[in-house]
């Protein structure tokens, strides 16, 4: 089997199993997001935020098969950030790696304070921070029990989502046919009244990719989750295979029915959310505690997938010398435990100043998350584009490979740039562009000044 240069880490041991990797592969791109901030995204570019998901769902499906490709090659914990840094350099894959673990350090809390939130409005005399710690503390230890013991959280999880949203399908289709019996709906004629399919421009159609693209982020942890199950090779080849199919059933064909069945400036979508509001016009019992039932286990998963795969990418960091050495310890059952306890307290540490500092210093830290998807994708389509050339050259050919080569990887890094130039030029998005831009400019000189300090070092021990 063709295989990339290769950096061997360690003692993580083959927890997960098939079906686990399965259900994580799925719950990858199935967050919270898709039931709720969808909203956010149809309200901006109306019925044609179908555009902005197919757009999106394009770019991450060439992005998936670019990561397949270095990943059947190598499997890796540290996954895109081990091959940026044998592709492009250290420094890349230094940087990306942190910039990913600082993306879900923040993501975490963001879905502790969302899933807390559900639960104080079920039980009001507890305090929402209380269920906040609750949950983080409860999948954190989840997590340091064992591998075996996140995919199997993370399978039932991901399982209650997939029969969420086939169950809503099923409904929606039997609405646009005329064929639902609780409310007298019918037909798709919402996708082009109300100002037509495209009301506010092409322009917010670029700006849909950019709030929809979040919804998409965490495709990539199958890559990273597969090194701890038995042949990863062909869990990630399938895994890759079926993403376009997940994509069609789970975004495309749930959002064509939400804009179908609901007017896209319908006050109550943004109020309640995608799901809950097509549920409430088809007069469906109960649809609020439906839907807040399947987002506490969406944000669940969400956390559970986020400290997993944060502690992943800071074990990978401390295993190539790029972080402290004590984040590389693994316990006996093959959990990386510093690594996990670490990433639970910056997730902590997130939840902390967003209740003593309501609205503030949480918001600004989160801001500079703005853009780590896409450049995570730009480095991955970069690293694929040179691991390949250097195979290539060396007359060898990966075993899973990527279409088109290299005009399609061309045409990602070209759309992912475009998307960072609109962001840099458009004045909704060019705070969290400058942000964003800003942190890993810091990362970048970290890494410099870590260079640097050696350096300078030897030069005096040899005067």
């Amino acid at each position: 089997m063709t295989s990339y240069p290769e950096e061997k880490q360690g003692s993580l041991q083959h927890g997960l199993t098939s079906r686990q990797v399965s259900m994580i592969s799925i719950a990858g791109i199935i967050g919270a997001g898709l039931f709720i901030g969808s909203s956010n995204a149809i309200a901006s570019a109306g019925p044609a935020i179908l555009i902005s998901y197919a757009m999106t769902g394009l770019l991450v499906l060439l992005v998936m098969r670019m990561l397949g490709e270095m990943a059947v090659a190598n499997p890796d914990s540290g996954s895109f950030s081990t091959y940026a840094g044998q592709a492009i350099g250290p420094w890349a894959g230094f940087s990306i790696g942190w910039l990913y673990w600082w993306f879900w350090v923040l993501i975490i809390p963001v879905e502790a304070i969302a899933g807390a939130d559900i639960l104080h409005a079920w039980f009001p005399a507890v305090p929402s921070w209380l269920f906040a710690f609750l949950i983080m503390g409860a999948l954190a230890c989840s997590n340091l029990v064992s591998v075996k013991n996140f995919g199997e959280f993370e399978f039932w999880f991901a399982l209650v989502k997939v029969v969420a949203i086939i169950a809503f399908i099923v409904i929606g289709c039997l609405a646009v046919f005329g064929a639902w019996p609780l409310a007298e709906v019918s037909g798709v004629s919402h996708l082009w009244a109300n100002g037509g399919f495209m009301p506010n421009g092409f322009g917010t159609v670029l700006g849909g990719v950019l709030i929809t693209i979040f919804s998409f982020f965490g495709a990539e942890i199958v890559t990273i989750a597969a090194d701890e199950t038995s042949n990863p090779q062909a869990k990630i080849r399938r895994a890759t295979n079926l993403v376009v199919y997940r994509i069609a059933i789970f975004y495309l064909a749930s959002i064509f029915l939400v804009v179908s069945l609901v007017a896209w400036n319908d006050p109550g979508l943004k109020a309640v959310g995608s799901f809950q509001r097509v549920l409430e016009v088809l007069n469906v019992p109960g649809a609020k505690l439906v839907v807040d039932l399947v987002v506490l286990v969406a944000v669940t998963s969400c956390m559970n997938s986020g400290l997993y795969t944060a502690s992943r990418m800071l074990y990978s960091l401390g295993a190539r010398g790029e972080a402290l050495p004590l984040v590389k310890r693994v316990s006996a059952n093959g959990v990386p435990v510093v690594a996990v306890l670490l990433s639970t307290l910056a997730g902590f540490a997130g939840c902390v100043v967003n209740y003593v500092f309501p609205g503030k210093v949480f918001s600004f830290l989160l801001s500079t998350t703005g853009s780590i998807a896409l450049l995570v994708y730009l480095v991955i389509a970069v690293s694929q584009l040179r691991m390949r050339a250097r195979a290539e050259r060396e007359g060898r050919q990966p075993e899973f490979r990527m279409w088109l080569f290299p005009w399609l990887t061309w045409l990602v890094i070209g759309s992912i740039l475009l998307v960072l130039g609109y962001m840099l030029f458009s004045d909704a998005y060019r705070y969290e562009a400058l942000m964003t831009g800003g942190v890993t400019t810091f990362i970048v000189l970290v890494y410099l000044t870590r260079q640097w300090i050696p350096r300078q070092g030897t030069r005096v021990l040899q005067r």
